[in-house]
């Protein structure tokens, strides 16, 4: 799969080259191809989205060089392979035949499966599963796909952080919402005991959920069983944040496993220096028994968006937000003892969706323009988070 996105970059260094623009320019777009080869610490480069490779293209044929080269370097960093709404039959074999691809690369490859039923309350990426019956049956092709190979399972986004009863679709007696920790266990217990496989669970981001709302979820959802947890998934809150959310978390796991109350726990919003000293008096459990996280930094580089004040009725601050930027490029090597990887999760560049903010659209009023479709690729944004990337996607920033 890689062959083809390799070649088509080769091409794009060729086309630079016959460009009557400056030497340093092409040069610029084939230093982009060669540093991102240098830049893959142990995970899978999936294939692009070829809207990728177009728009590089286009910014090659129009001369502008080094955007062509931040595109090309972005497409090929790590990133998720997302799966969700393909068939049983579907799933097993791409999930199987990335698979083997990476363990032919010696890389480990990250699966963002996004197929339960009910996912993101049915709105810009609603989808998924019809019941529970045809999700356990696609989790089942999940786990044959993977078999016994290396993989690291990004479960569910939204699963826990939005459940049924949080967006009024679920019914008195809560069933949609006792159907999705069904569900996520169901899936954990599936693939968690894999021999290569580690999953983690679902946490929103830390400028959502509270550490004390959100690991009652995680329990029920089966953390126990997992490696750990996931946050800031298509979202865009900073590395700092996400990681000091990520400890909270697990320690306050780790509080609640030796029988404490989830709502003594220290949040985000504590003093950190207060939070600090709650945990060393009242969690004594080492870091390799306290569950483990990942973080999303592919579009966290400016950190999250600020709507101007009172504009909008309903700002989405999460749906396509102005003049953010890429952020640290993925890695399995962060430090923390309890911080697994940051990665790229969602795909950067690839639109969040119709975002009209309050208003009657169908502009989006804070862009201009009608943005794509969730999942469709995005050039105008694509070049934002190029351009300003922090850290810096192309070298001389």
């Amino acid at each position: 799969m890689r062959r083809i996105s390799t070649g088509l970059a080769a091409l794009l260094v060729g086309l630079a080259s016959l460009l009557s623009a400056p030497t340093a320019g092409a040069a610029d777009v084939a230093d982009a191809v060669a540093d991102a080869e240098r830049h893959r610490p142990g995970l899978y480069v999936p294939e692009a989205n070829p809207a990728a490779y177009r728009q590089a293209f286009e910014l090659t044929r129009a001369g502008r060089l080094r955007d062509a080269a931040g595109i090309l370097t972005m497409a090929r960093t790590p990133q998720a392979v997302w799966y969700g709404d393909q068939t049983p039959t579907q799933v097993e074999r791409q999930i199987r035949e990335v698979a083997r691809d990476a363990d032919q690369d010696d890389t480990l490859p990250v699966f963002a499966l996004y197929n339960v039923p009910g996912r993101d309350c049915s709105n810009y990426s609603g989808g998924g599963a019809s019941n529970t019956a045809e999700y356990k049956a696609w989790i089942d092709a999940v786990a044959r796909g993977i078999s016994s190979r290396d993989a690291l399972v990004v479960l569910e986004p939204d699963s826990l952080a939005l459940v049924p009863a949080d967006c009024g679709q679920d019914d008195a007696q809560g069933t949609l919402t006792a159907a999705r920790y069904t569900e996520v266990n169901y899936a954990v217990d599936k693939l968690e005991p894999l021999r290569g496989t580690r999953v983690y669970l679902d946490t929103g981001h830390p400028g959502w959920h509270t550490v004390n709302s959100i690991v009652p979820r995680l329990l029920k959802g089966g953390i126990a069983r997992a490696s750990g947890f996931f946050t800031n998934t298509s979202n865009y809150q900073t590395d700092d944040a996400n990681s000091w959310y990520g400890k909270l978390i697990s320690s306050c796991l780790a509080y609640a496993d030796g029988g404490g109350d989830v709502a003594d726990c220290p949040n985000q919003g504590w003093p950190r220096a207060d939070a600090r000293a709650w945990f060393d008096e009242n969690v004594r459990v080492p870091a390799s028994r306290m569950k483990h996280f990942v973080t999303d930094s592919s579009r966290n580089g400016q950190g999250p968006w600020t709507p101007p004040p009172g504009k909008y009725t309903d700002p989405q601050d999460w749906c396509n937000p102005p003049d953010r930027g890429l952020g640290t490029r993925p890695t399995l090597r962060t430090g923390d003892p309890l911080h697994d990887a940051r990665l790229w999760i969602k795909i950067p560049g690839e639109s969040d969706g119709l975002c009209l903010r309050g208003t009657e659209g169908p502009e989006d009023p804070e862009r201009g323009m009608i943005d794509p479709d969730a999942g469709d690729w995005f050039p105008e944004q694509a070049l934002e988070l190029v351009r300003l990337a922090n850290p810096p996607i192309l070298a001389g920033g």
